[in-house]
C-alpha cells in the first residue's frame, strides 16, 4: 500500500483540522444516539468510520454528495477533506513506536478489473488515504475476492477482526469496497495489579445484579463531578490516548445521561477534568459488536447514497452507474490490568456482564449505572473519538 501524504503535500491548515476532528466527534456522538437503543453490547470506532466514508464522499456529487458532508459533518470544501485527513493520520501515527502504545491504520480500494475509474479520484485516495487500488475480479470470482479482502483485513489488525464482509455481501455487480482497518493495543499508563482483581457481586439495575471479575487500584486521575454523572480519565502509556469513562449517579440512570451526551456538553465536560485522588473499581470486560448501517445513515439524512436509481458518485467513474450498496463496521475492545485492546469476535453471554463501580476520595462517593459499557469513549489529540475497528464501504453498479 502507498504511504500516507506528507506534511509538504498536505494544504489544510489548523483550523479546518479542529473543525474536522469537531465535526467527526459530532458524527460520532449523533450515530451513538441512533445505536444506543439496539439491544446488548455497543462499540464502535468513529474514526474508522469516518475515514471509509470521506474516501466515498470523495466520489459523490451532487445532492448525494451535500447528504452525506451534512450528516458525516464534514465542515470543508469537498476537496480540502483529504489533506485535513492525512494530517490527521501523521499526528496519530507520531508516537505509534512508543513502548507500550501500537496503532496502525490502513485504507485500501478494491475494484472492478477493467472499470473506468476516474484517475482523479484514485489519485487523491492514494495520495492523502494511502489507499492504493487493487485490481480484483467481482464479476466472476465474488466469493474469492470477499476472501481475499478479509484476509488482509485481519493481517492489518493482527489477527484481531476476522470476516468483516460477510457472505452475500458482494455479487457481480460489484465495482468498488473501501476499507479502513485501525488497531490499537494501548497499556495503561497506570496499570491495575492482577492480585487484586477479584470476582465481586454488582448491581446492574435497581432489581438485579451480576458477578464480575473486577480491577482495583487508588491513584491521581482527571475526575469530574457533573452533577447527574461522574466523569474519570484513565491515561494510555506516552499520555497522548485516554479512556473517558462515565458514571451515572443513578443505579438507573444510563438513559437520562444519554440524552444530554452531545458534542457540545463533551467539548464542554472535559477540560474541566481535574486531578483527585481516585479509589478505581473496573470490571474486565471485552465487548464485540459488528453493524450493517445502510438504514441509519439513510435515516440521518443520506439516503440517495444508498440508491441504486438516484445516487450520485460521478466523481468515482464516468459510467455514472454506482451506488453505495452496504457500509460495514466490525470492532472489538478488551479491558484487562495492562491496558486495552482489539479482540477476536466473542460474544458475551450476558449484555449485562460489564458494570463498573468508582470512588473517589475525600470528594465523593460515585455508583456505576446500568450498561456502563456504553458510557465508555476514547479521546485522541483534539478530542478527537477514536477506537479499534474495521468498516468497508460496497460500492455497487445498478442492476
Amino acid at each position: 500500500m502507498s504511504s500516507w501524504a506528507t506534511e509538504e503535500q498536505t494544504t489544510s491548515g489548523v483550523v479546518d483540522k479542529a473543525s474536522v476532528v469537531q465535526g467527526n466527534t459530532e458524527f460520532a456522538l449523533s450515530l451513538y444516539a441512533q445505536l444506543h437503543s439496539q439491544q446488548g453490547n455497543l462499540f464502535f470506532s468513529p474514526l474508522s468510520l469516518s475515514t471509509a466514508l470521506a474516501m466515498t464522499y470523495g466520489g459523490a456529487r451532487g445532492q448525494t454528495a451535500e447528504q452525506m458532508a451534512t450528516v458525516l459533518h464534514f465542515p470543508v470544501e469537498q476537496q480540502q477533506l483529504p489533506p485535513v485527513f492525512a494530517t490527521l493520520s501523521k499526528d496519530l501515527h507520531a508516537d505509534s513506536e512508543t513502548p507500550g502504545y501500537q496503532l496502525h491504520v490502513a485504507n485500501a480500494l478494491w475494484g472492478q478489473k477493467g472499470y473506468r475509474f476516474r484517475q482523479d479520484f484514485l489519485s487523491t485516495t492514494k495520495t492523502y488515504y494511502g489507499a492504493g487500488l487493487n485490481e480484483v475480479d467481482f464479476q466472476t470470482a465474488a466469493e474469492e475476492t470477499r476472501k481475499t479482502i478479509n484476509a488482509w483485513v485481519e493481517q492489518q489488525t493482527k489477527d484481531k477482526i476476522k470476516d468483516l464482509i460477510p457472505l452475500g455481501a458482494l455479487n457481480e455487480l460489484t465495482r468498488l469496497v473501501l476499507t479502513n482497518a485501525i488497531y490499537f493495543k494501548g497499556d495503561w499508563l497506570l496499570p491495575f495489579m492482577k492480585s487484586l482483581t477479584k470476582e465481586e457481586d454488582f448491581k446492574v439495575a435497581t432489581d438485579r445484579q451480576v458477578t464480575v471479575p473486577m480491577l482495583h487500584q487508588t491513584g491521581f486521575f482527571k475526575y469530574f463531578d457533573g452533577g447527574n454523572f461522574q466523569d474519570l480519565e484513565l491515561l494510555y502509556v506516552g499520555n497522548k490516548l485516554s479512556m473517558i469513562v462515565f458514571l451515572p449517579k443513578k443505579v438507573d440512570g444510563l438513559a437520562e445521561f444519554e440524552q444530554s451526551l452531545t458534542a457540545q456538553n463533551l467539548m464542554k465536560w472535559l477540560p474541566q477534568l481535574q486531578q483527585h485522588e481516585v479509589v478505581v473499581t473496573l470490571p474486565k470486560f471485552r465487548v464485540t459488536a459488528e453493524f450493517t448501517l445502510n438504514k441509519t445513515l439513510s435515516s440521518m439524512g443520506m439516503p440517495l447514497a444508498f440508491s441504486p436509481h438516484a445516487a450520485d458518485f460521478s466523481g468515482m467513474s464516468e459510467e455514472k452507474d454506482l451506488y453505495l450498496s452496504a457500509v460495514i463496521h466490525k470492532a472489538y475492545v478488551d479491558v484487562n490490568e495492562e491496558g486495552t485492546t482489539a479482540h477476536p469476535a466473542n460474544p458475551p453471554s450476558s449484555r449485562n456482564s460489564c458494570s463498573a463501580s468508582v470512588v473517589t476520595r475525600p470528594k465523593a462517593a460515585l455508583r456505576w449505572g446500568k450498561r456502563p459499557k456504553r458510557a465508555m469513549m476514547s479521546r485522541w489529540m483534539a478530542d478527537h473519538l477514536m477506537l479499534s475497528g474495521s468498516p468497508a464501504s460496497v460500492v455497487s453498479a445498478r442492476p
